[in-house]
């Protein structure tokens, strides 16, 4: 087992990996910025390092400090979260020539799957079921490119290779508008990302979003932990999550299960990861997979009793998969809600002093939060300030624990979006398994 471990990331997901590493007799170093010196996990954690001030590029991504501070304590891995390094590829290269453990992928698969075009000729490869598209980047052949779309059909959206977080997309219903578009989003994509790469895919109109969570030993073994459901989002980010997703045609679920278990066989990946799908008519089509540990993979754990910080752990100590898939049972429903620091009708965000935390309880209610009464939510990184989840034995009695669970958050001080929440889960489209991933943009605009 790793002797110590270093938590490259903040708030709640750095108090999750350090709780999975006390459990594991792992020794922790947390690293913070000048802003987070009240983080809960910094007061547990065996060593601290200040690794620069407040903002991120000169502290959480600014890769000499990460590395020094592992170097000075003598850490022998570095566990990244989610966000901020946890998919960038160099780091994980940097870590590991630097003697120590990444705690995820290795480098080229996460380059591998960063590349959206590479990620899906590899999931064809596999037998994972992809959108209608270009079948590889947009070139400059004006002609090439009216053809593709001709083939695929309309609407089409015009994606950039190297996008996410719902940047670079761009979507296109008439010929007219075709060929500026793919101009518009290959400028944007260079600006954005460094990378003006763009391709073509099949606009799905009313799809849902359903991603399939998977760990992987890198030594041939993998299993698929069932799915997921987050349609619920605005502006491409997740609000509400549930496993297992709603109204899925089971024989299309056991394919997509299966083949994104054998994808990761295929292309030899280590650690945890999700595949994400759009999913409309009974079908499946990837979009894109996500190499790291995601913010809603509690759920996950509530439905399948499986840590998947502690297989992350396990993993990167050169453990095979301490379980395999005949193991793994699905048992009940769970709902994660994002508790954002934020105003719940305009989503400004909102740092200050949180006055009063009250966090709900009761069987089958778990919350992941960084927060206390006296801690200041700084201005300077994501809003996330907890995560609401509740089980139950059907998703019925899970939505009533959640709105249970609601009601007893008390957050004063700051605004936050709970009140946002309490409407969603007393919405009767949500309540009857319904939701696309436009509907919550549709719903804020009435």
């Amino acid at each position: 087992m790793l002797d110590k471990v270093l938590i490259a990331n903040r708030g709640e997901i750095a108090l999750r990996i350090l709780r999975a590493c006390k459990e594991l007799g792992i020794k922790t170093v947390a690293v913070h910025s000048q802003a987070d010196r009240e983080l809960m996990h910094v007061r547990l954690a065996d060593e601290v390092v200040c690794i620069g001030p407040a903002p991120s590029a000169q502290s959480y991504l600014h890769i000499p400090a990460l590395i020094s501070a592992a170097e000075v304590t003598d850490a022998s891995a570095i566990h990244p979260g989610y966000g901020f390094l946890s998919e960038n590829a160099d780091f994980a290269e940097q870590v590991e020539r630097s003697g120590f453990r990444f705690i995820g992928p290795r480098a080229e698969t996460i380059r591998l799957m960063g590349d959206k075009v590479s990620a899906i000729k590899a999931m064809k490869a596999a037998g994972v079921p992809t959108v209608p598209g270009s079948n590889g980047p947009l070139d400059d052949d004006d002609d090439a490119n009216l053809a593709a779309a001709r083939r695929i059909g309309y609407p089409v959206i015009i994606k950039a290779s190297s996008g996410g977080g719902g940047r670079g997309m761009r979507v296109v219903h008439t010929e007219g508008y075709l060929l500026s578009a793919i101009s518009i989003t290959r400028t944007e994509a260079h600006s954005a990302f460094g990378d003006g790469t763009v391709y073509m895919e099949k606009f799905l109109e009313k799809p849902r979003h359903v991603e399939v969570q998977v760990l992987a030993d890198g030594q041939g073994n993998a299993i698929h932990l069932y799915d997921r459901d987050c349609s619920l989002q605005r502006r491409h980010q997740k609000v509400l999550e549930e496993a297992p997703a709603p109204g899925i045609d089971p024989a299309a679920r056991e394919k997509v299960l299966n083949a994104c278990r054998d994808a990761c066989i295929d292309i030899n990946y280590r650690g945890a990861g999700t595949f994400e799908f759009l999913y409309e008519d009974g079908e499946f089509f990837f979009i894109e997979m996500n190499t790291r540990v995601q913010v809603e993979h509690p759920v996950t754990e509530m439905v399948t009793g499986v840590d998947i910080v502690k297989e992350q752990l396990r993993i990167a100590s050169g453990w095979p998969l301490s379980i395999t898939q005949d193991d793994v049972k699905l048992s009940g429903h769970a709902f994660e809600c994002r508790i954002n620091a934020e105003d719940a009708r305009t989503f400004m965000p909102s740092p200050g002093r949180v006055t009063l935390y009250h966090p709900p309880g009761g069987l089958g209610v778990r919350m992941d939060s960084h927060m206390y009464t006296g801690y200041t939510v700084p201005p300077h990184y994501d809003s996330l300030i907890g995560k609401l989840i509740t089980w139950g034995e059907d998703r019925d009695i899970a939505l009533t624990r959640m709105r249970n669970g609601l009601d007893e958050l008390l957050v004063e001080g700051i605004k936050t979006n709970i009140d946002l929440h309490k409407d969603l889960v007393r919405d009767s489209y949500f309540r009857q398994g319904e939701v696309t991933i436009h509907y919550l943009e549709k719903k804020l605009e009435s």
